[in-house]
């Protein structure tokens, strides 16, 4: 009778999914567009319009309503017939991946360009002016250079920084992937809209890490996911004929350690080791001069 019962509530639960999904993802993506238009409207118009508060927030609202009637037939349609399973589920994750990606590297541009030409725009004002000041315009040739070198770099070193945040931290699927993009792009567009100079990505990686340690604390607390591990590990078994270490199973499908420790090292490493080499060369320019 007990296992009648959990069969039940499993059944039931698995035919929710589909009413979640519809409800939830929409949402989402009308999250996501209200705040873009939002920063949009803040820095895209600066020069032309300084928008309220209440002229904001009636932004938002609108891009997010719009955006939600949009949404929601589009999920309705691709989910009809859609396989009522976790895999068929994150199909309805693509378009919105794809969306987020894309205000994330938007993102990413508004906030690391400003960081990377920020001290050549200073060095060019103070070499043209003869003296310090607390705001310096920026040419237009100088964010070009700062964008062309952005893209140079994700080019040539991008790839294996890639692998590592999407592949080797944790185990990543649409939704995911979508949670890491979303979360990271607000982030960054918050940061952005204070002026904090911030890393897009140590909060991408960070992103990454909140998934894959909320994965590990679900699947210790989660009756239904514990009850569906051991099915796929039994399952595993008898497919292939020996008994899967656990621990290696645990590290596969969710945090690995030696990545988290090393990228936790390379962030403490990093600032201190930037700011001594700058002070050595500032040193040795001085020196010359």
């Amino acid at each position: 009778g007990d296992q009648i019962d959990r069969e039940g509530r499993s059944h039931q639960r698995h035919q929710h999914r589909h009413p979640a999904a519809r409800r939830w993802v929409p949402m989402l993506v009308a999250l996501m567009a209200a705040t873009f238009s939002v920063y949009l409207v803040t820095k895209g118009l600066k020069h032309v319009w300084t928008p309220s508060v209440p002229a904001l927030a009636t932004i938002a609202v609108l891009a997010f309503a719009l955006s939600y009637l949009a949404a929601k037939p589009w999920v309705y349609s691709q989910s009809e017939g859609m396989e009522n399973r976790n895999q068929g589920l994150r199909k309805l994750f693509n378009l919105p991946l794809i969306c987020s990606a894309a205000l994330l590297s938007f993102a990413h541009g508004s906030n690391d360009v400003a960081n990377a030409v920020g001290p050549l725009a200073a060095i060019l004002n103070t070499a043209q002016s003869g003296s310090l000041a607390s705001q310096a315009g920026v040419p237009f040739w100088v964010m070009l250079i700062g964008a062309a070198g952005i893209s140079l770099g994700l080019f040539l070193f991008g790839p294996r920084i890639v692998r590592i945040v999407g592949e080797r931290i944790t185990k990543m699927n649409p939704m995911r992937a979508f949670c890491v993009a979303l979360s990271a792009a607000l982030t960054v567009l918050v940061a952005s809209q204070f002026g904090l100079p911030v890393s897009t990505t140590h909060i991408v990686v960070g992103a990454v890490f909140g998934v894959g340690f909320f994965r590990e604390y679900y699947t210790t607390h989660s009756r239904r996911r514990r009850n569906y591990i051991r099915t796929h590990k039994r399952y595993q078994h008898a497919r292939r004929g020996v008994l899967a270490d656990q621990d290696e199973l645990r590290r596969r499908k969710l945090v690995r350690r030696s990545h988290f420790m090393g990228i936790i090292a390379a962030w403490a490493i990093t600032v201190p080791s930037a700011a001594g080499l700058a002070a050595l060369i500032f040193f040795a320019v001085d020196w010359v001069r």
